[in-house]
């Protein structure tokens, strides 16, 4: 049935190729212009549709750059969010001012994270939100979030992350596989970053197929670890309370846990758990960007407590959504960072800005 709904789809994926082709060719040559925002701009994207692990590499890039004294603006178009059509300034930087369901639970997830570091605006017009942010915020550099694709803002550095479980799919176009672009794209790469290496066989093949299509961009090898365990209830403490101890860690490694999320990739996730041996009884997926209802947290409860799990499991990016809502079990919140095999390269192209 794969097979067959793949064939039907192929031509359709021929023309949503041809179009996004077009589209380029005509920011190319000028026809369409590209805003420059007068200040350093990274773009942080991919190539596919679904999770691919970028989150952690948005908030890398943007303490990277905060830490060079840039006032640092993430511009992200904020899926999931209650109006998409306006603007939100989910941080400027020292303070959070809204909730996950208008600024969409990533965005809501990186303001927190870098409290202090970035701010963050939610907007899908996000030329007009950088210009505004450097008259209103003073920003100095700006991270494009998802920006592969978002021609209509010129860049100093284009990266691309790739799953290394899942890289390509198919590797057929939208609708008849998960490509955005045709892996000829990878070409106008700066720098590529595989992720979830930890959790992939063949990664040095994977390599050298970027390598085919772009043999001067430096190639980065990246895995997500865990950085602490935070319970739900102390989430918004700044700095993390005393859960987030080594200790304290491997103590709920030994607890019968249920893993939740609504992630592109829950998949990743839950193999990231196990892999850091923990132990799952089950766990339980959502579609992405999901937004949970009480109903949804009493199931879950029920399903742990029937199958003998003592506490739950879940990442950052769900956490933000789960404020309102009552749990009878601990709840913890999976937090990570992204860990190079060699990072140098890629803070070499960020300190040459």
């Amino acid at each position: 049935m794969k097979k067959v709904a793949e064939q039907l789809f192929t031509p359709f994926g021929w023309l949503f190729g041809r179009i996004t082709g077009v589209r380029r060719g005509l920011y190319q040559n000028g026809s369409f212009k590209s805003v420059d925002l007068g200040v350093p701009v990274v773009s942080v994207g991919n190539l596919t549709v679904g999770g691919t692990g970028k989150t952690p590499l948005v908030a890398f890039v943007a303490g990277v750059l905060a830490e060079k004294n840039h006032e640092v603006c993430i511009l992200t178009r904020g899926y999931g969010r209650t109006n998409p059509n306006e603007r939100v300034l989910v941080s400027d930087g020292k303070r959070i001012l809204t909730d996950a369901q208008a600024a969409g639970d990533e965005p809501f997830e990186l303001a927190h994270k870098l409290l202090g570091s970035a701010a963050v605006i939610a907007d899908k017009n996000r030329s007009t939100a950088g210009i505004w942010a450097r008259q209103h915020l003073g920003i100095t550099a700006f991270v494009l979030d998802d920006g592969f694709q978002h021609l209509k803002i010129k860049r100093d550095l284009d990266i691309i992350c790739i799953d290394a479980t899942n890289p390509f799919g198919n590797e057929k176009l939208l609708p008849a596989g998960i490509l955005r672009e045709p892996l000829t794209s990878l070409r106008r790469a700066d720098c590529v970053i595989l992720t979830r290496t930890d959790l992939a066989e063949e990664v040095q093949s994977l390599k050298r197929k970027v390598q085919s299509f772009n043999q001067n961009c430096p190639i980065l090898i990246s895995k997500t670890q865990i950085l602490r365990l935070t319970e739900l209830k102390d989430f918004d403490e700044k700095p993390p309370s005393q859960l987030s101890e080594k200790s304290k860690i491997q103590n709920l490694k030994s607890k019968i846990g249920l893993a939740f999320c609504a992630l592109g990739n829950p998949h990743g996730f839950f193999e990231s758990l196990r892999q850091a041996d923990f132990s799952l009884k089950t766990t339980k997926a959502f579609s992405d960007h999901y937004i949970y209802k009480q109903i949804d947290i009493d199931l879950i409860e029920k399903e742990a407590k029937a199958n003998g799990a003592g506490v739950l499991l879940t990442t950052a990016k769900d956490a933000v959504k789960l404020r309102q809502l009552e749990f009878s079990l601990p709840c913890f919140v999976v937090e990570i960072e992204i860990v190079f095999e060699d990072g140098e390269p890629l803070l070499e192209l960020l300190n040459a800005l």
